[in-house]
C-alpha cells in the first residue's frame, strides 16, 4: 500500500533524533581537547533553540497528517472491503438466484415440453375428432345425396334402370315447324338444293308454305358399364321418310325412317369399336371420334346446309384414344354412286339398277353395283383449345361396259379426297368459329347438295368429277338460353368432258341446250290457234349441269324453359340459296354466265325436348 514506505522513513528519522541526546547523556560524544570550544558550543546550544525540535515538530505534524491519511486509507480500505464483501455476497446471492432461475427454467422447459406434448396430443385428438366429425358429415351428406338420387331415380328418373343397364330418351323432341319459300320446290320441310327453281322457271314465280310435325324425333340410348368396357346402343328415328323416295344416296333413311341405329363398345384402354347406321366418320365430332358427339349445323332445315360434309349410313368404325388429346380412327362405310351426270353419255353399260320386286330396295331409285365400301381414315386432336380434324376418303367406282363388236368387261376407277376442319371457342366460349371442307374426285355424295359423283367417257369408262364442299360457321352464345348462328357454305362440281365424233361428251359441256332457261312459257305461235299456252323451260331446253349451290343462313334458338321437366325451345331461320348451272349454248343468256336460281326461305320451329 502507499502508506507503508512513508511510515518507515518517519520511524527511522524519529529514532535517530531521539538517539542524539541519549548518546550525549551516556557519554558517547566525542572528546575534544579544546574544552573552550566545547563549552562555547554548549553555551550556544543552551542559548539557541534547537532546530531538531522544530524538525521533530514538523515530523510529528507530518506523521499526524500521514496517520490521518493512513486512517482515511484504512477507512477507504475497510469501505472497499465492505463493498467487496457486499459484491461477493451479491454475487453469491445472484449465483443462487441464477441457479434457482436455472432450476426454474429447466423446470419450465420440462413443463413446457410436457405442455407441448400435451398440446400436440390434444391437438391431434381434436383433429381426429374433427376428422371423424367431417367424415361423419360427409357420410351423412353422401347418404342424403344418395337418398335424393334414389328419390330422383324413383320419382323423376333421368334414366330407366333395367337389369344393370340404363335407358334414356334424351334427344327426343316433339316439333311443330314451318317453311316459306319465295320459289316453290315441292320438297316439303326438307330442301332439295339441286331442286331450287331457276329464275325464269314457272315454279320460281310461285311461293310455297308448308307446316309439319314430321321432324319430331324419338331417341333411345342404352348403356351398360363393365369393369373395363362401356357398351352403348342407340336408336333414333323421325317421320321424314317416304317409301317412294327411300334410297342409299346419302342418309339411307327407310321408313319408319331410321336416322341412327348403332352399337358401340368402348374399352378402358382407349380402343373403341362401333357398327350400324350412324353419322359418317367424315362428320365433325366434338369429343375425339366418339359416336354420338357429332356437331351439326344449327339449322331447322333437315337437309342442313350447302357445303356441310356428311352422310348417315352403315359403317363399322375402329378408333384409338391417345391420352384424351389425340385420336386415330378408320371406317368402312356403305357405298353408293350418284347417277352419272352429263350430256351425250353412252348407254352401252351397266352401273346400277332400281330395286327388284323380291328385295327391300325402292324400285324407282337407282342402286349402284358397288365394288367395295368407302374407306375413311381420320385423325382428331384437342390440344386444349379447340377441336381439329384431318381425314381422307377412298372410293371405288365400277361399271360393266359392252363395246360394239367387243367383249364385255368391268371398268374400275378409284376416287377420293382429303378434308379437314376445326372449331374453336373465343371470348370465354361466347363465340364459336368453325370451318370445314372436302376436296377431291368423286366426292359429290358427301356434300349436302348431292350434285354428282362421276361422268362417263365416250367408251363408257368412269371419270370421277372434281368437287369441293366447304362450310364456315359463326355461333354466338351470350347466355345458356340463346344461340345465334351464321353459316355460309357451298358445294361445287367442275366441268369434265371430252370430244367424240365432233360432240362434247361429259359433264358441263358447252354444247348443252340452254335456249329455254329464261323462258317461262313458249310463244303462242308455236301452238295451233286457240290451243292453251303451257309452261315452258322444259328439261331438254335447259339441260346444263349443276355447277354449284351456295347458301347463306342466319338464325337463332332460344330456350323458353329448360329444366328437370324438359325444355321448350323456339327458333327462326333465314336462308338464301343460289344454284348455278354450267353455261351452254343458245338462248338469250351469255354462254359464259349460265342459268341460275335464287330462293329465299324462312323456317320456324317450336319444340318440346324430353328431359
Amino acid at each position: 500500500m502507499k502508506y507503508r514506505p512513508n511510515m518507515l522513513q518517519t520511524l527511522i528519522l524519529a529514532f535517530c533524533v531521539a538517539a542524539l541526546p541519549i548518546a550525549d547523556t551516556l557519554g558517547f560524544a566525542q572528546s575534544n581537547p579544546d574544552t573552550t570550544t566545547t563549552a562555547a558550543h554548549k553555551k550556544q546550544a543552551r542559548t539557541k533553540p534547537s532546530s531538531i525540535e522544530s524538525q521533530l515538530n514538523e515530523m510529528r505534524q507530518q506523521m499526524q497528517q500521514q496517520q490521518e491519511e493512513i486512517d482515511q486509507l484504512k477507512q477507504q480500505l475497510q469501505s472497499r472491503d465492505q463493498q467487496l464483501q457486499q459484491a461477493q455476497d451479491a454475487a453469491q446471492q445472484a449465483q443462487k438466484t441464477a441457479e434457482q432461475a436455472q432450476s426454474q427454467v429447466q423446470a419450465a422447459q420440462q413443463s413446457a415440453t410436457q405442455s407441448n406434448e400435451a398440446y400436440t396430443n390434444l391437438h391431434q385428438a381434436v383433429q381426429n375428432i374433427q376428422g371423424q366429425a367431417e367424415q361423419a358429415q360427409q357420410t351423412a351428406s353422401m347418404a342424403e345425396q344418395d337418398q335424393k338420387k334414389l328419390k330422383q331415380a324413383v320419382l323423376h328418373p333421368d334414366e330407366i334402370a333395367y337389369k344393370g343397364i340404363t335407358i334414356s330418351p334424351h334427344g327426343s323432341f316433339l316439333a311443330a315447324e314451318t317453311v316459306w319459300r319465295g320459289g316453290a320446290t315441292g320438297g316439303g320441310l326438307n330442301t332439295a338444293f339441286t331442286g331450287v327453281p331457276l329464275q325464269d322457271s314457272p315454279a320460281a314465280q310461285l311461293s310455297e308454305f308448308q307446316g309439319t310435325g314430321r321432324q319430331s324425333r324419338i331417341a333411345l340410348k342404352a348403356t351398360g358399364k363393365l369393369a373395363n368396357m362401356t357398351m352403348t346402343g342407340y336408336y333414333e328415328m323421325d317421320w321424314l321418310g317416304t317409301g317412294i323416295t327411300a334410297n342409299n344416296n346419302q342418309s339411307n333413311s327407310y321408313v319408319v325412317r331410321q336416322r341412327q341405329l348403332w352399337a358401340d363398345a368402348k374399352l378402358a384402354n382407349g380402343w373403341d369399336f362401333s357398327g350400324g347406321q350412324g353419322w359418317s366418320l367424315v362428320a365433325e365430332t366434338t369429343q375425339g371420334l366418339t359416336r354420338g358427339t357429332e356437331i351439326l349445323p344449327a339449322t331447322i332445315d333437315p337437309q342442313y346446309e350447302a357445303g356441310f360434309v356428311w352422310t348417315r349410313q352403315y359403317s363399322f368404325r375402329v378408333s384409338k384414344d391417345f391420352g384424351n388429346k389425340f385420336w386415330l380412327g378408320a371406317s368402312a362405310e356403305n357405298a353408293e354412286t350418284l347417277n352419272p351426270g352429263g350430256s351425250n353419255l353412252p348407254t352401252n353399260l351397266l352401273i346400277g339398277s332400281g330395286g327388284t320386286g323380291g328385295g327391300l330396295f325402292n324400285s324407282t331409285a337407282n342402286y349402284s353395283y358397288n365394288l367395295a365400301p368407302d374407306m375413311i381414315a381420320k385423325i382428331a386432336a384437342e390440344p386444349g383449345w379447340g377441336h381439329y380434324e384431318l381425314f381422307g376418303v377412298a372410293r371405288f367406282f365400277r361399271d360393266r361396259i359392252y363395246p360394239t363388236g367387243g367383249t364385255p368387261y368391268n371398268n374400275t376407277v378409284v376416287g377420293g379426297g382429303i378434308g379437314g376442319g376445326f372449331r374453336v371457342p373465343v371470348a370465354d366460349k361466347k363465340i364459336i368459329l368453325g370451318l370445314k371442307g372436302l376436296y377431291g374426285e368423286g366426292v359429290g355424295r358427301y356434300g349436302s347438295s348431292t350434285i354428282a359423283d362421276i361422268t362417263l367417257r365416250p367408251d363408257g369408262t368412269i371419270s370421277p368429277l372434281h368437287g369441293f364442299s366447304g362450310l364456315s360457321t359463326v355461333e354466338l352464345n351470350p347466355n345458356k338460353r340463346l344461340n345465334v348462328y351464321f353459316n355460309y357454305g357451298g358445294d361445287y362440281i367442275g366441268r369434265d368432258y371430252t370430244l367424240s365424233e365432233g360432240k362434247q361428251v361429259g359433264y358441263g359441256t358447252y354444247t348443252s341446250d340452254m335456249s329455254g332457261c329464261q323462258i317461262e312459257a313458249p310463244s303462242t305461235a308455236a301452238f295451233p290457234s286457240g290451243a292453251p299456252n303451257t309452261p315452258g323451260n322444259s328439261t331438254n331446253k335447259c339441260s346444263g349441269n349443276n355447277k354449284d349451290v351456295q347458301e347463306f343462313t342466319a338464325g337463332y334458338w332460344f330456350y323458353i324453359h329448360n329444366g328437370a321437366k324438359g325444355g321448350l325451345r323456339q327458333g327462326i331461320q333465314y336462308s338464301n340459296i343460289r344454284r348455278d348451272l354450267w353455261s351452254g349454248a343458245g338462248g338469250p343468256l351469255n354462254p359464259s354466265n349460265g342459268a341460275h336460281g335464287n330462293d329465299n326461305m324462312v323456317f320456324t320451329s317450336f319444340r318440346y325436348y324430353l328431359p
